[in-house]
């Protein structure tokens, strides 16, 4: 689904903090910073939480003490005309828009009306089985989070998507997910349309908490692409999961993390948010091939520079016999390679030679 270049998607989510004029800053990072999509989060409060739900303990931290999830939830939604003018001017400005939909109104908003090519699924949502058939039924690729879950929820969230991907007509139930999971066809649809992303669920997320092995044990287990959607402080660890495979990278950003709202104090400043992806694409040169050849700026700056030749370690004459004390090993390396060093032993001079003349 993605070419061999990361594919970087800065997290614009609730940043914006209701405003359409920040929401477009945002925006201007995220091309200044050369991100391939800027994601944007959409959805109806009333549809997420209940009045009662409270809020996640970072929240409370970096929101009014007495203010209901609900109640946070509200002033950072998004209007459909916003979404529409949003989606214009990210299309303006050569940057991909992308939103997370947390209900059914919002992936229909995302999908029949602006057409997005690939639906994020947060992780909060991978054992919403609901929800997971509701977009696996609109056919559109999907990016799944996998914070805070287990290898055998990510198994079951994939049987649903790959039931809604193949079974458009049939009932759904448990066992219907795992014959579609197990079939040539759901897994075919599985990996043509879903990349999963490794991810832990905490802002910010302690480095010891991470776990980017998580990532190879994802691959391994279900054959799909996968990436790393990041909630550590700073940009190392984005960097080392490019490193070991990442094909997507999912960071929030804020213009300023001292702005008021739940996710800034866990995001980027504009600046840093640069430096992420001018090192992830520094990194991408870096891996290369895998083939361990000599590089090109290795054959024609330094091999002859540093390699050896065989030369005389002192005056021989012709027909004098080749011994470990008459010759040695010197740069540069544009001679005879000491690799033959004892096919020589023993062997005659057929010309005189100087100290240090190649042999």
């Amino acid at each position: 689904m993605f070419s061999q270049k990361t594919f970087i998607i800065a997290e614009a989510g609730v940043n914006h903090n209701g405003s359409l004029e920040l929401a477009k800053q945002l925006v201007d990072v995220a091309v200044q910073a050369g991100a391939d999509a800027v994601k944007f989060q959409t959805f109806r409060a009333e549809k997420v939480v209940s009045s009662s739900a409270p809020k996640a303990a970072y929240q409370c931290r970096t929101t009014e003490e007495n203010e209901s999830q609900l109640e946070m939830l509200r002033k950072l939604e998004l209007s459909e005309d916003q979404h529409s003018e949003l989606i214009t001017y990210c299309q303006q400005k050569g940057i991909q828009f992308l939103s997370t939909p947390f209900d059914e109104i919002s992936v229909d908003l995302l999908v029949r009306k602006f057409d997005l090519p690939l639906i994020k699924i947060p992780s909060g949502e991978i054992t919403n089985g609901p929800f997971l058939l509701f977009i696996a039924r609109t056919g559109k690729p999907v990016i799944l989070s996998t914070g805070m879950s287990t290898l055998g929820e990510v198994e079951t969230a994939l049987g649903v998507l790959a039931f809604g991907y193949t079974q458009p007509h049939t009932k759904p139930s448990l066992a219907a997910f795992q014959a579609a999971y197990a079939s040539a066809e759901g897994q075919q649809a599985l990996r043509q349309k879903v990349t999963l992303l490794h991810c832990t669920t905490e802002y910010p997320a302690p480095f010891e908490d991470v776990n980017l092995s998580a990532m190879d044990t994802l691959r391994a287990a279900f054959g799909l692409s996968v990436g790393y959607s990041d909630h550590t402080p700073g940009i190392a660890v984005p960097i080392a999961a490019v490193a070991r495979g990442a094909v997507v990278i999912e960071k929030h950003f804020t213009l300023d993390r001292h702005l008021p709202g739940p996710d800034h104090r866990a995001s980027l400043e504009p600046v840093e948010l640069k430096q992420m992806v001018e090192a992830i694409r520094q990194v991408e040169q870096a891996l290369g091939s895998g083939l361990k050849i000599p590089a090109a700026s290795e054959k024609k700056k330094n091999t002859l520079v540093v390699r050896r030749s065989l030369v005389a370690a002192c005056p021989i004459k012709k027909g004098e016999q080749f011994t470990r004390e008459n010759i040695a090993a010197k740069r540069p390396g544009d001679g005879c390679s000491p690799m033959l060093f004892w096919d020589y032993i023993g062997k005659w001079a057929v010309k005189d030679y100087l100290p240090d003349e190649q042999i």
